[in-house]
């Protein structure tokens, strides 16, 4: 490397990329965390809602006021304030209209600002008006009080306020969402005379915990109404740890024979909640609904009937289940991070919050009376000199009328301050009437009274908090109104199991060699005449029941499952089933089975060996499936054979020579997995061209089929006593003519 070092320009500072980077980075995120995403405490804004809500104060768009075109404010937002995109800016402005989105809007909107339906269907800026409501005066009423510090604008042509002297906890009252970088903010909105009363009870009692404190603040108040059934001990939880969750579940009531709900979560839209229940009713995951309809209009703003099939369907359970499986139940994350009266973000806890908000009220309550004090001082100061010259007026227009300075004159005669020789010059002729020093005297009465007071409140935490208090009983009598959304113990909601939604009905899965699936109605089916695909043809077919589970197992030995009612109609050629599962590349399907969870059933492979197994060690969600049977090499998976009994059954495997054995199924052991133990003796040397093609599993009472070609024999569960032998024996040969077996069938 070079030592020749590196040429220094006037004016530039030559740092390391990696350094650069870094630093920019970091301004970039303080600046998103601190003037973007997160709220303030103090008034719970974030500066564009701030910058808005000054500009439309700055325009006179006052809750009194006629409105005027969003874009105007807009337009001043952005050119005096707040340099960035105007569509971010309107959406700031809506949102504080909506009354669905706001628990107490601050804006007044005329024209379409969107519904809940769906938010951000608001009309262009340049048709809708907007003003400040009432509410907003808390927020703006102290501003020339001298409570605020302003900051210059973006480009240093006028000054805006760093933050709203509120006289109420706005934060909490509307809440507030932002994502920043590293870090996010959820606060929900709450009732605002339950918000005061929990401040008033911390100005009485400083030592209030956050669970004194709860006994006023039940909880959040969401716009909507619908019910909070998060319990008690959790919201205690997430407001004493800054984060959680809120749970809020839709309302509804029975109308002629109907549901009807009334009421959604916050943020939830209807359209929404009728597109997922319709799609379960597609499905056919809600037979006991028969018709869902939106009569949602501006008398109801939420109005969604579901037409049950009858009138026996159980209303609980159906909506029990919809609780769960739409948006008629959400939860609402709560993180109350915000930037604190140290100008850091930090997550706080509810009486961190209220305490830092109120010492924040404390401080501009403080500021504002300074402020007036410094303005009362003033005017009495004038008021002296004004008194001074009324008493000697004559000497006053004397000196007026012949002195060249009159104003150092005045000061060195009667003793005054420059500011009052000015005031004394400036007044008018018409002021210096007969009764102006009952007037003047009358004045400074009532100043002084006022002056005495506000000295004695600053001197006073006590009356400096009972005033505090007062202005706060005061708002809330004003702005005050009732909980929304009731706090309300439910049990929790319980999806609605498959089984119990479909009719319990005979069903046929048949399955094709080339892995093909379809399910026929009824037992009575002759799957080998079904239509099947050119060059495919029925490899199983299986007696089910609609709300039972199938399996599949692959070449692998891996089994795979599926609600039968799932699978489609016999009526066409169905479905692979590489379309539902992801076997291993070549790895197609040999066999199927079909039973109630406990039923038990045969697993054997070609070459000899097998166990009995439940049929739920068969089923599982896995779409790779699950190992069930260990195969030997060039073994193929024969159809499992369903057993009854496994004490009294007779298990019965025949060989493609025509070597069949039967033995008691109580000889074979029961595993979950595995390879299992030989069932029939295949000498070695002919493993090559002899292989097992079924087993059987025969009932007392039950007789066995066993089908060469076009022929079938049958033999009873007595006649199988010719063949009984040891597990792992040879087994007997069947007759001359039947040694060419196809397949076993139990009858």
């Amino acid at each position: 490397m070079s030592d020749t070092p590196h040429p220094s320009f006037h004016g530039f500072e030559q740092i390391p990329l990696r350094e650069y980077a870094e630093r920019a980075y970091l301004d970039y995120s303080m600046y998103v965390v601190l003037d973007r995403a997160l709220p303030f405490l103090g008034d719970g804004l974030k500066p564009v809602q701030r910058r808005i809500v000054y500009a439309m104060s700055e325009l006179g768009l006052n809750a009194t006021a006629k409105p005027k075109k969003s874009a105007r404010t807009v337009g001043d937002v952005i050119g005096k304030y707040h340099p960035h995109g105007d569509s971010a800016c309107y959406e700031a402005l809506v949102l504080m209209a909506q009354p669905f989105s706001y628990r107490y809007p601050l804006i007044e909107g005329q024209g379409n600002f969107g519904s809940a339906d769906d938010p951000k269907s608001f009309a262009a800026m340049r048709y809708t008006e907007s003003k400040l409501t009432p509410i907003a005066e808390v927020l703006l009423g102290e501003l020339a009080h001298g409570t605020v510090d302003w900051n210059p604008n973006f480009d240093g042509t006028l000054e805006e306020p760093g933050w709203m002297p509120a006289r109420l906890p706005h934060l909490l009252l509307n809440g507030t969402t932002g994502i920043a970088v590293g870090m996010a903010t959820d606060v929900p909105p709450h009732n605002l005379g339950e918000v005061v009363s929990a401040c008033v009870r911390l100005i009485d009692d400083p030592e209030a915990s956050v669970a004194d404190l709860c006994e006023h603040v039940r909880g959040p108040d969401y716009p909507t109404g619908a019910e909070i059934i998060t319990p008690p001990a959790e919201l205690l939880a997430m407001y004493e740890n800054g984060t959680g969750s809120v749970r809020t579940r839709a309302t509804w009531l029975k109308e002629n024979g109907n549901f009807v709900v009334t009421t959604l979560p916050y943020q939830v839209s209807p359209s929404k909640v009728i597109e997922q229940i319709a799609a379960q009713m597609r499905a056919k995951k809600l037979p006991w609904l028969e018709d869902i309809r939106d009569e949602s209009d501006h008398a109801n703003p939420v109005r969604v009937v579901l037409v049950p099939r009858s009138n026996r369907v159980d209303a609980e359970q159906l909506m029990g289940h919809l609780f769960v499986t739409t948006d008629l139940e959400k939860s609402h994350r709560v993180n109350l991070n915000v930037i604190g009266l140290d100008g850091r973000p930090a997550v706080k806890s509810l009486k961190t919050l209220l305490q830092e908000w109120l010492d924040f009220r404390t401080l501009t309550v403080t500021r504002r009376l300074r402020h007036r004090q410094e303005k009362v001082e003033r005017r009495l100061h004038l008021l002296d000199g004004l008194l001074v010259a009324f008493l000697n007026l004559d000497e006053v227009i004397r000196i007026i009328r012949t002195e060249d300075e009159p104003r150092a004159a005045l000061i060195a005669r009667f003793a005054l301050s420059e500011e009052q020789a000015d005031y004394i010059l400036e007044t008018r002729l018409r002021q210096l009437a007969r009764l102006e020093e009952m007037k003047i005297r009358g004045e400074q009465d009532e100043l002084a009274k006022e002056l005495q007071r506000i000295v004695t409140l600053l001197g006073s935490a006590a009356r400096l908090k009972k005033l505090v208090k007062d202005e706060l009983l005061a708002d809330a009598k004003k702005f005050g109104d009732a909980r929304r959304s009731p706090l309300v113990q439910r049990q929790a909601a319980h999806a609605i199991d498959e089984t119990e939604l479909v009719p319990s009905e005979p069903m046929t899965v048949v399955l094709s060699e080339k892995g093909w699936v379809r399910a026929a109605k009824g037992h009575d089916i002759d799957a080998a005449g079904l239509s099947y695909r050119d060059g495919d043809r029925l490899l199983a077919a299986v007696r089910s029941r609609s709300t039972w589970q199938v399996a599949f197992l692959d070449a692998q030995g891996r089994s795979y499952s599926t609600v039968v009612h799932s699978l489609p109609s016999a009526r066409g050629n169905g479905e692979p089933l590489t379309g539902r599962f992801a076997p291993a590349a070549g790895a197609g399907f040999q066999a199927a089975a079909s039973g109630e969870n406990q039923a038990r059933f045969v697993l054997a492979s070609s070459h000899g060996y097998g166990f009995v197994t439940r049929f739920e060690n068969l089923t599982g969600r896995n779409k790779a499936g699950k190992a069930m049977l260990n195969l030997t090499p060039n073994a193929r998976v024969l159809q499992p054979a369903p057993l009854s009994d496994p004490q009294a059954d007779r298990i019965v495997a025949v060989t493609s020579a025509g070597h069949l054995l039967a033995i008691s199924a109580s000889e074979l052991p029961e595993l979950d997995k595995g390879k299992g133990n030989k069932l029939i003796d295949i000498p070695r040397a002919k493993l090559a061209t002899e292989r097992v093609v079924a087993v059987a599993a025969v009932a007392p009472g039950q007789d066995l089929l066993v089908r060469s070609g076009q022929r079938t024999m049958t033999l009873s569960f007595k006649d199988l006593e010719a063949y009984l032998g040891a597990r792992a024996s040879r087994g007997g040969l069947l007759p001359r003519g039947w040694q060419k077996v196809d397949d076993l069938q139990v009858v």
